[in-house]
């Protein structure tokens, strides 16, 4: 029987990828987004279904689910990519910024999980993937927010790691790192406009972003990336963590293998912190 998924975020580079590479395997694909863009089933119109979702909204959900069962007959597998990113002072942040990043980043996925549930339940079992991020592993500057929700989707996934296997639904955690289509510079621009840099902290907001413009590790491929969520929707072990880039795994050696002292002294050193420490001294 062949296997339908449904994936969030597909107006991204990373999510249209993802889309067509299980397209490809001879997957039917649900490929969601907020504003429909039909093109991206052209080279696939048998196998991808382009549906209207956002994460924010329950009631659109429910209606891409929907429609993605009328057309292919069942929900085996669900990919929750969609997501944003905030370069920002937290202090200076709004209210409102902070929980537009949470509505999407978590609550966004937890809606998409609890709608997907029942229906994965009713083809026996399947699979929920969701896009986390190296900074769920290790925290970065600048990314206090982002950090924060993508730290909270470790936690989530984990625990559903547990809970969901009961139902005999696997959960599994992409972290990559940072991707080439990631362009630190624009990003810190539109935040610093979004909110505004206080002048006490100007000087080490930019060198802080000057520093993720330096970024000292290869970039992450996005193919990479799209191998390993195809690779953990169809892995029967219980693996729950896919680590991808030579930074995620230096972040991930840092916590687990060394010292909170060396980790510490190792992040700053990787970020950019100890070189704004030295400027100062």
């Amino acid at each position: 029987m062949t296997k339908t998924i449904l994936i969030t975020g597909c107006s991204s580079g990373l999510g249209k990828m993802t889309a067509r590479h299980f397209a490809s395997k001879g997957w039917n694909v649900v490929a969601t987004m907020r504003r429909p863009e039909p093109e991206l089933a052209d080279q696939y119109p048998a196998r991808i279904l382009v549906a209207a979702l956002d994460v924010a909204d329950p009631t659109s959900i429910e209606a891409a689910i929907q429609a993605g069962i009328d057309r292919f007959g069942g929900l085996d597998a669900v990919v929750n990519n969609a997501g944003i990113t905030m370069v920002s002072i937290f202090e200076a942040t709004p209210a409102d910024a902070v929980r537009h990043i949470f509505e999407t980043n978590v609550f966004g996925m937890m809606n998409v999980i609890r709608a997907a549930v029942p229906h994965l339940r009713r083809r026996g079992g399947g699979s929920v993937v969701n896009v986390g991020s190296g900074v769920g592993i290790a925290a970065m500057p600048l990314l206090s927010l982002y950090t924060a929700s993508k730290q909270a989707v470790e936690g989530l996934s984990e625990s559903l790691s547990y809970e969901l296997s009961s139902q005999n639904i696997s959960v599994r955690l992409i972290q990559p790192g940072a991707m080439r289509s990631t362009n630190f510079t624009a990003t810190g621009m539109a935040a610093s406009q979004a909110a505004p840099v206080p002048e006490s902290y100007k000087h080490y907001f930019d060198h802080m972003l000057q520093s993720m413009i330096n970024y000292p590790f290869a970039s992450t491929e996005e193919q990479s990336v799209v191998e390993a969520i195809y690779a953990a929707a169809i892995d029967p072990t219980d693996r729950l963590r896919y680590q991808v880039g030579p930074d995620v795994e230096e972040y991930a050696r840092l916590r687990w293998s060394t010292s909170e002292v060396e980790y510490r002294a190792g992040m700053q050193r990787l970020t950019g912190h100890s070189a704004w420490q030295a400027k100062e001294e």
